[in-house]
């Protein structure tokens, strides 16, 4: 074929089901982070799957390298540049409500259902045989290639921190993490500690509990409030109108017990889930006396998507409106902790997302404080970037689909990796990430190896 990407799309349809039996395999493994072991700092699952894939790469003719567990990549080529593709094989927790087992990489109706189905573990080995098809099909390009696997992309990203320290930086680096043709721009992400006291008697909170993550919605709340006798019947008259039919409560004395139920979604897009926690924050209001209602409508608004409640809405205009996923909500010696995951505008500094929180926290009164816990700085490249214009060409060539690079309140390894941007992983009708019966069809697997191989090809000879 004298078209090197017909070879290379050649090359995969051979493969395939080699790639699909490979995917199911990884999926099959539970890399939800658990306690750290000896030389698997994300817990065992991780470093099965880890092992699994370098020793899949070394029968394959690659180098491999371990980095303690935390990241590990698999090289081939020669030559003065690096390119490389970087996914993640940890995933979220799984959640209530899966019609499919989590990890049982089924394929129902045309579709792989498993957690990691589309984040990350399909588009990770999608890239993984693409770099194969072009080591099998051009193995002396002169250009150096490095597929690189990480463990906590989920977590906090201590394995690309890990990468950083001792490891080179790619010529060109891609991130199979977000939509297509890739996204030139994602926003800062921070994740807040809100603490606040919570007023005493007749109305006193005494628990609040939610949440797995703070990048995923809350999918389930409980609390417990205490209702002093002079409070007692109107709460309950409160309690009669309440017309939330997901929660549900019950008396246990003068305890009342508030539980609901909500539906997870990624924390970048905290609109595309409905968070338990703020239905029963909701229902507080709704139910307090009124010595108690200021207290718990700040309370409420604090959960506001838009970062309201917190003082930190805004936006830009190269990544638009800042969006606020309280993800996990705890409770301990009379205070209610917010852990909010904050999405703010590329063109923001943490430090200034501090700031504004500080200052509506001091509005709100002494009860109310804010901490970081994390920040991410935000990742911008000029959609006129070589990169980004390589990688948007290759993409129309392949699909005909003319659409343009895009931005996002998702974070991927690309903000963590000097010269990498993330690319697509997917296309409707597969599942959203986090999401209960995440999926992927077998067919996208197959045309994002096509798509990867084209343009990881053009990266390494432009």
């Amino acid at each position: 074929m004298s078209n090197p990407v017909e070879s290379l799309h050649a090359w995969l349809k051979d493969h395939e089901q080699e790639l699909l039996e490979t995917t199911q395999t990884v999926l099959r493994i539970n890399t939800i982070e658990s306690p750290a072991e000896p030389n698997a700092p994300y817990g065992a699952g991780n470093r099965e799957a880890l092992d699994y894939m370098l020793s899949l790469a070394e029968s394959h003719g690659m180098t491999t390298t371990d980095l303690e567990g935390h990241l590990g990549y698999a090289d081939f080529g020669s030559g003065e540049r690096l390119v490389m593709t970087l996914g993640h094989l940890d995933v979220v927790p799984v959640g209530p409500g899966w019609k499919h087992e989590p990890f049982g990489a089924e394929i129902d109706n045309g579709y792989i259902y498993a957690r990691g189905a589309t984040d990350d573990k399909g588009p990770t080995i999608a890239s993984y045989f693409a770099l194969r098809a072009i080591k099998e099909c051009f193995p002396d390009l002169g250009v150096r290639f490095r597929a690189a696997f990480g463990c906590d992309e989920e977590s906090g990203f201590g394995c690309v921190e890990r990468y950083v320290q001792t490891e080179e930086a790619p010529t060109f680096g891609v991130a199979p993490d977000s939509g297509w043709p890739c996204y030139h721009g994602e926003k800062g992400i921070g994740d807040l500690l809100v603490s606040v006291k919570t007023p005493g008697a007749p109305f006193e909170l005494t628990s609040f509990y939610g949440g797995q993550r703070p990048n995923i919605v809350i999918d389930s709340c409980r609390a417990t409030v205490v209702v002093g006798a002079e409070a007692r019947a109107h709460v309950e008259s409160k309690l009669a109108d309440n017309w939330d039919r997901n929660i549900t409560f019950s008396w246990s004395g003068d305890t009342l017990v508030l539980e609901a139920i909500g539906k997870a979604a990624h924390g970048s897009t905290p609109f595309y889930g409905d968070n338990a926690a703020t239905r029963v924050a909701r229902l507080l209001l709704a139910i307090c006396p009124l010595s108690h209602q200021q207290f718990f409508d700040d309370f409420l608004e604090a959960f506001h998507p838009s970062g309201v409640g917190l003082g930190i809405h805004g936006r830009d205009d190269a990544t638009g409106d800042l969006t606020s996923n309280v993800g996990v909500v705890s409770f301990s010696e009379g205070a209610v902790h917010l852990l909010a995951n904050v999405r703010y505008p590329a063109t923001w500094k943490g430090s200034e997302l501090l700031a504004l929180a500080e200052a509506k926290m001091k509005k709100l009164g002494p009860a109310w404080s804010v901490q970081v816990e994390r920040d991410s700085p935000s990742l911008y490249f000029p959609i006129d970037h070589p990169m980004v214009r390589t990688i948007v060409d290759v993409y129309r060539e392949q699909t005909g689909d003319m659409k343009e690079p895009q931005t996002m309140g998702g974070g991927t390894y690309a903000r963590a990796v000097p010269n990498t941007i993330s690319i697509g992983t997917g296309w409707l009708g597969d599942g959203e990430a986090h999401q209960t019966d995440e999926r992927l069809a077998v067919e996208s697997l197959y045309k994002m190896s096509r798509i990867y191989a084209a343009i990881l090809y053009r990266l390494a000879t432009v």
